[in-house]
């Protein structure tokens, strides 16, 4: 298993170890002791699956707040998605930063989204199945995100967004500069 540093302080980008032959593949994809190991401790408490069944559609960018707040450990099982998380820490050396991933069942690379960052996709294909681990539960009331067509925070989601199928819940969320006078991220203290 490899794991890199992302461009953004924390993010990590796991490739696991892939077995294929003629019949298919096999990997681990998940081991406490292997991401302990790797320096990466987490006590993931819920599994979340989501399946979007169109190409273009655009989930995010979500967060959840204060103690509420969320690491997750992403991966595609089918399809590709343009994976972008934004950088929510005051504080942080990359504070209102943004990056962006592909995640792919070929590629089989999985990202590391600590607390405090928003997160979001959009599909590349049809039919994506995607699968992320928290260390934290759902909480309705902390459910919050900002605006994934945000001009200032200028995401780059390599398609016309004007096409993007998205929830109405999606289309609603404040920009980030709305967000920031409400934003009770600290960078090391969460």
């Amino acid at each position: 298993m490899l794991v890199r540093e992302a461009k953004l302080a924390d993010v990590k980008i796991i490739e696991p170890d892939v077995y294929g032959d003629h019949r298919g593949f096999f990997m681990e994809s998940y081991s406490q002791t292997k991401f302990n190991e790797l320096g990466i401790h987490h006590e993931f408490v819920q599994d979340n699956h989501s399946l979007s069944a169109q190409a273009g559609v655009v989930r995010g960018l979500h967060f959840q707040k204060g103690q509420a707040a969320q690491t997750k450990l992403i991966r595609v099982v089918t399809g590709a998605v343009l994976d972008v998380i934004v950088d929510l820490r005051k504080g942080s050396p990359t504070y209102g930063q943004w990056e962006s991933f592909i995640l792919s069942e070929h590629n089989h690379r999985q990202l590391l989204v600590p607390r405090g960052f928003a997160h979001g996709f959009a599909t590349l294909t049809p039919n994506v199945n995607f699968l992320y681990k928290c260390d934290n539960y759902y909480q309705a009331d902390a459910d919050a995100g900002i605006a994934f067509d945000d001009p200032e925070l200028g995401i780059d989601w390599q398609m016309d967004l004007s096409q993007a199928i998205t929830s109405e819940k999606d289309a609603k969320h404040p920009t980030f500069k709305e967000f920031e006078k409400l934003n009770d991220f600290v960078y090391g203290e969460i």
